[in-house]
């Protein structure tokens, strides 16, 4: 068991932002109130509102936080990529994902820091436990949520939410994977992930987050997402006839389907 509470043990969260300038100071605030340990990394995309110059201010208030420049909007997985790799090289043992637009709660890294003494990715789950998802349309949440399914059933993963921004990290896990060879976005950057996770050999945990619709800004999903994920579930699939042996699940609960995955089959395909 790894001792994440540890002074010694370097913790870093990767903040990509396009105009989040009415979150990204409060956002930041809450974190280092409850977290002064943690370090920062903003990775900004040249954002038009300020971003950028708001990241930079924080930096000078805050020894911890640190701000990537970018000189365009290149997308959420090449920012996180970028971040994990200033992360690794500056020594830290646990990295975070995190959204800019408070739909993920500080409050819950406590609870990914008991998780990750056990697991090497933890995942923030709007799924594990019932549906935990607040400010969306019904056929968004629906999309969701049959998508996850979907992946699960096509990756024959042990997941309830594949897609969930809100992770953790340890620091042997983004060393293993080729970051330079992924050039997936959004959707599809955290089911790619997940696959690169799993194969590499490493343990994949969920803990239950409530997910809360961003307060201030614009949602930046587009159907080029959502596309670029469902072709990245195919990319990833198990073989098939590993598919084929649980088709019987689709006529069954999803909770009898991740059971069976999850005795004996925690492991990479």
């Amino acid at each position: 068991m790894i001792n994440t509470s540890s002074p010694s043990l370097q913790k870093t969260i990767i903040l990509p932002t396009y105009n989040e300038a009415d979150n990204l100071e409060r956002l930041i605030n809450q974190i280092l109130s409850a977290h002064p340990e943690f370090n920062i990394i903003v990775v900004d995309d040249n954002s038009p509102d300020g971003t950028g110059t708001m990241a930079n201010s924080l930096a000078e208030g805050y020894q911890t936080v640190q701000i990537i420049h970018r000189p365009c909007k290149k997308g959420l997985g090449s920012a996180y990529v970028e971040g994990f790799g200033k992360a690794l090289a500056e020594g830290a043992d646990l990295i975070f994902e995190m959204d800019s637009d408070f739909s993920h709660d500080p409050k819950y890294l406590a609870d990914f820091l008991t998780a990750a003494q056990q697991a090497d990715c933890v995942i923030g789950s709007r799924y594990q436990r019932g549906v935990r998802v607040e400010g969306w349309r019904f056929r968004r949440l629906l999309l969701s949520k049959f998508s996850n399914m979907f992946v699960s059933y096509i990756m024959v993963k042990p997941l309830w939410d594949f897609t969930s921004g809100f992770r953790c990290y340890h620091k042997k896990v983004l060393a293993a994977i080729d970051l330079a060879a992924i050039k997936s976005d959004g959707y599809a950057f955290q089911i790619e992930m997940t696959h690169l996770t799993y194969k590499s050999g490493f343990s994949v945990a969920e803990i239950p987050i409530l997910f809360r619709e961003r307060e201030g800004g614009y949602s930046k999903i587009s159907r080029n997402i959502v596309w670029e994920a469902f072709l990245m579930t195919l990319k990833c699939r198990a073989p098939l006839l590993e598919i084929i042996k649980r088709l019987k699940y689709f006529f069954m609960g999803y909770q009898d389907y991740i059971e069976h995955i999850s005795n004996g089959r925690n492991q990479p395909s």
